[in-house]
């Protein structure tokens, strides 16, 4: 599972470098998650710019990694592509998790926040 994670403005952004999100990946995308969130930062942004496709496998691994963060660290999604959109607002977890147009529009919120 190809992530790689920067700090930027406070917040932890994970790129998810794949073109997919389903059953065939979900197992080694929570774990790289897992490995990647051990670095403290009190904002996670997960781009998905690059991700066209989520099955619910993909979205049961979103869901596992924002629990896992617990109530104190918050998933943010960013840079989704129309059907990645579409299957979270179909299931509503779009009122969940937090999502914004790119990377930079997240990080810029955090900035004029905080």
């Amino acid at each position: 599972m190809n992530l790689y994670a920067e700090i930027i403005n406070d917040a932890l952004v994970i790129h998810l470098a794949e073109d997919r999100l389903d059953a065939a990946g979900a197992i080694r995308f929570k774990d790289r998650m897992r490995e990647l969130t051990e670095q403290p930062a009190p904002h996670v942004v997960l781009d998905l710019s690059q991700v066209t496709f989520l099955d619910s496998s993909g979205l049961g691994a979103l869901v596992s990694v924002m629990k896992e963060l617990g109530p104190r660290r918050r998933l943010e999604l960013a840079g989704l592509r129309p059907h990645v959109e579409k299957v979270l607002h179909l299931t509503r977890m779009n009122t969940v998790i937090r999502i914004h147009p790119d990377v930079d529009h997240a990080v810029g919120r955090l900035r004029d926040v905080g």
